[in-house]
């Protein structure tokens, strides 16, 4: 790495998924789900193997990192996908570029799937004080009590998962987002701000605002609720990521954001990791 690229990752988390398989993924402190549990179908099956690294059609040279899930409308027949990383975000700037799809590339329309980019720690229990998790959620096909497609954008106080009961600050986009977003995670000590495509569309505060260092993950699931039936057959959806970004301690504007992410890839940066690690066990499971 040239020392104006060193320049540039200095106190950066930079990853744009050039791996060659999924393998030296994990190698370099990816986590891939396998564990079972929330959130999603109960009884479905959380599979490293829904996880692949994929060349980009539209960048030749380009690599990204897919996410696949399915379902044939049974538990069995259920599979979603998630990664995450390290634990080490908390105040800064967490982003990355994503491909959300409205339709299946499979099957029938109509499931309630919920793509995601997100950052989280574990909940010890019940109502945990410390527990901490700022989201995009993107819901093509409506879910949660409403048909609307549309994304969240959510900042979390605490939760307990049985029976449900979610303590957060939500913020809603109506519409279903069909293609690639770029989305910027912004937390300090008071707030937390999500900025879709470069615009501000909800800051949050108070009880809210993250305690403990997050894991940046992603993951695409099915809502327990509304599945179509087993008889509309097997259906899949894919999401993509370009590339995850985190500058601890700075609040990058998108631009600032993208910016970065030109520079490191001039300089032939397609992966770089100067952030300090915090003693945090990787998670991606509650």
């Amino acid at each position: 790495m040239s020392a104006a690229a060193i320049a540039i990752a200095a106190g950066l988390f930079f990853d744009d998924f050039s791996q060659p398989d999924t393998a030296a993924l994990q190698a370099q402190g990816w986590v891939l789900r396998q564990a079972p549990g929330h959130p999603g179908v109960p009884g479905a099956r959380w599979a490293p193997e829904a996880i692949a690294l994929v060349d980009d059609p539209a960048r030749p040279g380009n690599r990204l990192l897919r996410l696949r899930a399915q379902t044939d409308g049974t538990p069995e027949g259920t599979v979603q996908a998630q990664a995450c990383h390290q634990r080490r975000a908390l105040h800064g700037t967490v982003a990355a570029r994503v491909r959300f799809s409205a339709q299946p590339v499979a099957g029938v329309d109509g499931d309630p799937v919920v793509q995601t980019f997100y950052q989280v720690s574990p909940l010890a229990h019940d109502y945990d004080p410390t527990f901490s998790e700022v989201d995009f959620e993107h819901l093509p096909n409506g879910g949660w009590g409403s048909p609307q497609p549309r994304l969240y954008a959510v900042s979390w106080q605490t939760v307990r998962l049985e029976p449900w009961d979610a303590r957060n600050q939500a913020t809603e986009v109506v519409g279903a987002l069909d293609g690639w977003h770029t989305l910027v995670i912004h937390v300090d000590a008071v707030s937390t701000r999500h900025y879709l495509d470069g615009r501000l569309i909800a800051t949050h505060g108070g009880r809210n605002v993250p305690v403990v260092p997050m894991a940046p993950s992603f993951n695409l699931w099915f809502s327990p609720g509304g599945l179509l039936p087993p008889s509309a057959g097997v259906r899949v959806y894919e999401q993509d990521v370009d590339w995850v970004l985190h500058a601890p301690g700075r609040q990058l504007a998108p631009a600032q954001v993208q910016a970065e992410v030109q520079r490191l890839r001039q300089a032939g940066v397609s992966r770089h990791d100067a952030v300090a690690g915090g003693g945090h066990r990787a998670t991606c499971d509650f």
